[in-house]
């Protein structure tokens, strides 16, 4: 054989053994990146480890996260482990479950949401949620509504919001961590810049913290929406409006506001209505469940005709009657060309005032959703607002009432449409924050998941 076939001969059998090596190596770094055990597994080996009981409904919810990792589908996952969940068979999270949880989702920086609402977590879940903020910087969305989280369990989880800088969403709706938690969060937020919306509604919150949390939004700008609803007040005075009102002159940042079933009456309405002059960033309003009467409408009235950055307002389950509703309907007729949403849901109005409402959406472009069930309808009143529908004045989906004649009598049918129809559930299929079923949050949207 001649020298320089040998040559040639052996070149290509050393460039065989290269390539052979090379494609060996791939193949074992594949094995490896494949043998890398995903959160089901995970999961699994820690609750042995720890000789826990595995929850099939956690294992399940993690082999999905698994499936959709390996495909490619997502980079950013809101983990659903929601208590309510109607399409599987749910076994409700506990204390312990979610600590074994926290130590799996600590490594994943692909997890940038956990939803808890509805579970079992108590003041120990409440630890290892703040232990999980604490290590797990990707997390911008926790939503742990209605867990049995007390007083302890809050003042753990606003602690650990002192150091956090990257959750932009937390919701506590439902626990009952009252004034003392309530007390530790308003001091949270005199630290914390990063954290956008805060839900606090049904939290048993005293009037110390309501006035509280007032101070302390003069000062931070980073809050965009907060809910206060239903504190357990024991006076009269309409203390919390006062505060509030204040805090509206001076802070610039806030977008959206809920205070329902705070007892306001017409005083604290002028009180809010004097704050809401000289601001400037409002655009969600939510005062529905308190004592407001056609007195407080007065004032509302004034305020929306210069004010320019209003544009959702929720007024429902007041009792403004068709006098505080022609107040509204003249302001949104000749001023207003910034309000997109009104609901006065049960306000006992008559006719007068429903017809007044609906002529003023033939005259203002601007105005396109409008809530009015649970009021006194009358033919004339169904008549004005199938007109509406029918003239394309105002479109279906956008009003909670849909037209039906029957024997060439024109009736009303209520609908479920609404301004936050999903804020305590959220549906099995469809969209959950779509413009019909959530108008509020659809217009205004603040922060992640709304």
């Amino acid at each position: 054989m001649p020298r320089s076939w040998k040559k040639k001969d052996s070149k290509s059998r050393s460039q065989g053994r290269t390539q052979a090596f090379t494609r060996a190596s791939v193949s074992k770094g594949q094995l490896a990146s494949e043998s890398a055990p995903g959160l089901k597994e995970q999961y699994v080996i820690l609750c042995m480890e720890k000789s826990r009981t595995i929850n099939p409904f956690i294992e399940h919810i993690l082999q999905e996260v698994d499936t959709a990792m390996k495909k490619g589908m997502v980079t950013e996952i809101t983990l659903n482990i929601a208590g309510n969940n109607r399409l599987v068979q749910v076994q409700r999270v506990t204390g312990e479950d979610f600590c074994i949880l926290s130590k799996v989702l600590k490594n994943h920086s692909c997890i940038s949401g956990v939803d808890a609402r509805y579970n079992f977590i108590g003041n120990t879940g409440a630890y290892y949620a703040a232990k999980l903020l604490q290590k797990q910087p990707s997390i911008v969305y926790l939503n742990l509504m209605f867990n049995d989280i007390q007083a302890d369990g809050g003042e753990l989880i606003a602690k650990a919001l002192q150091k956090n800088k990257t959750l932009k969403y937390l919701r506590m709706t439902g626990n009952k961590i009252e004034n003392k938690g309530g007390m530790c969060f308003a001091t949270m937020l005199q630290i914390n810049s990063s954290l956008e919306k805060l839900d606090l509604g049904d939290c048993d919150l005293g009037m110390q913290s309501v006035i509280a949390f007032a101070t302390v939004l003069t000062q931070n700008q980073a809050i965009k929406g907060i809910n206060l609803n239903r504190p357990i007040m024991y006076s009269e005075q309409d203390e919390s409006t006062v505060h509030v009102g204040n805090m509206l002159k001076e802070n610039h940042c806030l977008i959206e506001l809920h205070m329902c079933k705070h007892g306001i009456k017409n005083d604290g309405m002028q009180q809010l209505c004097e704050g809401l002059h000289l601001n400037s960033s409002l655009r969600y309003l939510d005062v529905s469940c308190n004592k407001i009467t056609r007195d407080g409408m007065v004032y509302l009235a004034a305020v929306l005709k210069s004010n320019t950055t209003l544009e959702v307002i929720d007024l429902s389950f007041n009792r403004i009657e068709s006098a505080g509703a022609i107040y509204l309907s003249e302001t949104l007729t000749s001023y207003n060309r910034s309000l997109k949403a009104l609901s006065v849901v049960s306000n006992q109005i008559d006719g007068e005032g429903l017809i007044a409402l609906s002529n003023s959406m033939k005259i203002n472009p601007i105005l396109s959703n409008i809530y009015i069930w649970g009021n006194k309808f009358d033919e004339a009143t169904c008549v004005a607002y199938s007109d509406l529908i029918e003239e394309g004045h105002l479109k279906a989906n956008n009003t909670d009432v849909n037209p039906y004649v029957v024997d060439e009598h024109v009736y009303l049918a209520e609908v479920s449409n609404g301004l936050k129809k999903h804020y305590y559930w959220t549906p099995t299929y469809g969209d959950a924050y779509g413009p019909s079923t959530n108008a509020g949050f659809a217009l205004v949207p603040v922060g992640e998941h709304l």
